[in-house]
């Protein structure tokens, strides 16, 4: 979009965009070329009212017009991408859920722990603003296939050894590189969705990619324990743990392989040495198919995935977005956006880092590896689900974001608080209370992501999907270092971060109350049903308030 304020005021800007239909002057830039049935004069002027909807839209159109075209290949495309962010997701999880088995194996304590999961946030504070360059400007293939390459090679460095200290130097690296692809993996799903999906489908394509997002941290905290024994504490876990790992312990492949029911002398010397060499053959099984999972990922991409279909499939998605630099400085102005980057990083910030730490939380309940990953997983598990659910149902309800993000955040601040009173002894303990409140608390608050991406690129619009959504996960990105750097300090413990949990989204709920939601993208969708209505000029509302 090529902004120009000569025409409009401070208070009022006008945005006018040049569009290329022979030799006929109009106000649009747009990202396709003329299509041959599109006149090539401007239309006449409609004595209809413009169409508009001032609230609630609750039917999304039956059909896409002509001039716009949704291509049964975007599915492939979503989904290719999904995976891609779930594998990133899934890679910066690879060692909270073992944590007492690499602590072990290479020496390692809770500070390393942390310190490897925090390279992602660094690393994304670091890239972030390159990323949205790119996404913006160069498009989504070349800043995918980037992305999967970073996690291809990452994963296989973590290969080469398991021998410390050269172990531990290359699972660092790894780290960090996944690190490194981090902002296309986090913020794309918006930019994706605005590019190949219609109005009425986008929150929902948000959504799935979301989903799928946490669904590769959820498998991270099953797979890891599955394969990597923890032959240090084989006997302290909870009779429910042991009933969920039964079939694979009963197996005789896999009871031969680990020799799980061997028993070890914690005092003998060969004991000890035999139980690492156990931990590191799981470490390397693990380390190999995560590597060959991403290689495989980056090829499928290699061989098929454009940056955008042919045509596009909305009025929005065929308008050039602002300049990268002048979309930045515009973003600066939008106090609502800023906003909701606040709600987003504050309170997503701390959970995503107190789920990247989770069997350290847990561990003062006497809940270990294994049943820490399985609470994990049903909580990632819940969110996904419920974020897709969620999105569906905002795509049929539109313009009620604010509200639905309210709901479930109210419901998570409630449940975490639970938790949290369980865990200093104030309310009495009790598994199934640990499990329920946990896995609601954070089912609810992963179930607004897509709502609040959503909304952020509402209030953002005309600046790009890709800057928007990578500014608003530097901000969660910033937030995750800090909670994650606390954690590196010795002996501080985590209930701390249970009540900063609690606290931050609590916060948030009152943040929501004095948000202004505008909806300026779907404004554009609503008032230019085909290409031959976006001759014209749109008045995007004030930044300033």
């Amino acid at each position: 979009m090529v902004i120009n304020n000569e025409d409009g005021d401070e208070d009022n800007p006008v945005f006018h965009r040049k569009s290329d239909y022979g030799s006929v002057e109009c106000n649009h830039r747009l990202l396709y070329p003329a299509l041959p049935d599109v006149p090539l004069t401007s239309p006449a002027a409609s004595d209809e009212p413009p169409h508009k909807i001032p609230g609630i839209s609750t039917s999304p159109p039956a059909e896409v017009p002509e001039e716009f075209k949704l291509y049964k290949r975007r599915w492939y495309i979503l989904m290719l991408y999904s995976l891609l962010a779930a594998t990133q997701s899934g890679v910066w999880n690879t060692f909270s859920p073992i944590k007492r088995t690499t602590e072990d194996a290479f020496g390692w304590n809770d500070a390393t722990i942390a310190l490897l999961g925090n390279w992602g946030p660094i690393a994304y504070l670091v890239v972030g603003i390159v990323f949205s360059w790119m996404m913006d400007v160069k498009g989504l293939r070349i800043s995918c296939l980037l992305t999967a390459l970073l996690i291809a090679v990452g994963t296989s460095l973590r290969c080469i050894t398991m021998d410390p200290p050269a172990a531990t130097w290359l699972m660092h690296i790894g780290q960090i590189l996944n690190g490194l692809a981090g902002p296309v993996a986090s913020a794309a799903p918006p930019f994706l969705s605005a590019i190949w999906f219609a109005p009425h489908e986008r929150t929902t394509a948000t959504a799935i990619a979301v989903m799928l997002n946490s669904l590769g941290m959820a498998v991270m905290f099953v797979l890891g324990p599955a394969l990597v024994p923890d032959a240090t504490n084989s006997t302290k876990e909870s009779a429910h743990i042991q009933s969920l790992f039964q079939p694979w312990e009963d197996n005789q492949f896999i009871s031969n392989f680990w020799n799980v029911s061997a028993q070890f002398d914690a005092d003998s010397d060969a004991a000890r040495a035999d139980r690492i060499s156990r931990e590191k053959h799981g470490l390397r099984l693990y380390m190999y198919i995560v590597a060959g999972w991403s290689i495989a990922l980056f090829l499928a991409m290699l061989i098929y995935f454009p940056s955008k279909p042919p045509r596009p499939p909305s009025a929005s998605a065929s308008i050039q977005r602002s300049n990268f630099l002048a979309g930045l400085k515009d973003l600066g102005r939008r106090g609502q956006f800023w906003l909701v980057c606040a709600i987003y990083g504050i309170s997503l910030g701390v959970l995503g880092s107190w789920n990247g730490v989770l069997e350290v939380i847990l561990q003062p309940l006497e809940i270990y590896q294994k049943e820490a990953g399985w609470i994990g997983f049903y909580g990632q598990c819940g969110g996904a689900v419920a974020s897709l659910l969620v999105a569906r149902f905002a795509d049929f309800f539109t313009r009620i974001l604010k509200w639905l993000i309210i709901v479930f955040y109210t419901i998570g601040t409630a449940a975490l608080l639970v938790f949290t009173l369980i865990a200093c002894g104030v309310l009495p303990f009790s598994t199934g209370m640990v499990y329920a409140s946990n896995i609601i608390g954070t089912t609810a608050l992963n179930a607004a992501v897509p709502l609040i991406f959503e909304l952020a690129c509402e209030l953002s619009y005309p600046t790009g999907e890709g800057t928007a959504n990578g500014v608003l996960t530097m901000v969660y990105n910033f937030v995750s270092v800090v909670i994650l750097f606390i954690f590196m300090i010795p002996n501080i413990g985590s209930m701390w971060a249970n009540w900063a949990l609690v606290g931050s989204s609590g916060f948030c709920v009152f943040l929501l109350f004095l948000l202004k939601e505008t909806y300026n993208r779907l404004d554009i969708d609503d008032l230019n049903p085909t290409l031959e209505s976006i001759d014209t000029e749109i008045i995007i509302p004030d930044p300033h308030l």
